[in-house]
């Protein structure tokens, strides 16, 4: 099964994802909190702590489910270098709003005060086990002690570790990925033709979040994000996604003439203030 080259090559969604979730991580690892980040019924009905859901979403919380998530996550940045990363980045943002919503429908009908949803990107990590249980074939077989597996059965064995992690906190997630993988598959609202701007959703996603964490004053998890990993997001942030040609050498302009870049910043401006 050839997943293409190896490292991030083709593939900056998915190498913000991975940079985010590892720097997520480690940073409330450290202070302690990554087992406070799963939320509850209390927390999304009660308390509306909708913030925790976002961040939860990209923080794990032990070691060993770290390893297994960001190596899935590895992996699956075969479906970018297919699709490319703008219809990636589609994928992810449908999945991540579809199984959060699947989330809290669940606590909604389970009702249990004592359950609460795992931290972790299992949203973006069962949702992508869809297109490549469908659409990845098979290329080497082989046989151990009269059973048969593929190259794809460490795939799966990694899924099923992180799946049954944590029992009911990482199946309810888990299964929630997996729906909203198969809705975006039977193209639900025609989501497969929509196109965003993966490097400017992310980045101002990240802004929100960050600012909101920082500044507030009643959040049990007040965090002020150190200024080298602000400034290395806003550097990632800096090249182009795709295959967009480079620009054309700007054009002189004869005297008391308007410059012909005054109508596309203008167009820009528009664009960018919609997104935001």
């Amino acid at each position: 099964m050839n997943v293409g080259p190896s490292g991030f090559n083709n593939a900056p969604v998915t190498r913000a994802l991975v940079i985010a979730c590892t720097l997520f991580t480690i940073i409330f690892g450290v202070r302690g909190r990554a087992n406070q980040l799963g939320w509850s019924y209390q927390d999304i009905f009660q308390k509306l702590q909708i913030w925790k859901q976002i961040i939860s979403a990209f923080t794990f919380s032990s070691t060993p489910e770290l390893v297994f998530g960001l190596y899935l996550l590895y992996y699956f940045r075969v479906f970018e270098r297919q699709i490319g990363s703008n219809k990636y980045s589609v994928f992810l943002l449908f999945s991540f709003v579809v199984s959060l919503l699947l989330e809290a429908l669940a606590l909604q009908l389970i009702k249990d005060p004592s359950l609460s949803i795992l931290s972790g990107p299992y949203g973006l990590i069962f949702s992508s086990f869809v297109p490549y249980y469908l659409d990845i074939p098979v290329s080497t077989r082989f046989r151990v002690l009269s059973l048969h597996f593929s190259d794809k059965t460490f795939i799966y064995l990694a899924g099923l570790q992180l799946l049954f992690s944590s029992w009911k906190r990482s199946i309810v997630p888990g299964l929630c990925g997996i729906i909203a993988g198969c809705l975006y598959r039977l193209n639900i609202f025609r989501i497969r033709r929509v196109k965003v701007c993966p490097v400017l959703v992310l980045q101002n996603l990240y802004i929100k979040v960050s600012t909101e964490l920082a500044f507030s004053e009643n959040s049990h998890y007040n965090l002020m994000f150190p200024e080298f990993i602000t400034s290395y997001f806003a550097r990632l942030s800096l090249p182009s996604i795709g295959n967009t040609p480079p620009p054309a050498a700007p054009a002189r302009n004869a005297p008391g003439n308007v410059p012909i870049f005054a109508g596309r910043q203008m167009e820009a401006s528009i664009v960018f203030d919609s997104l935001v």
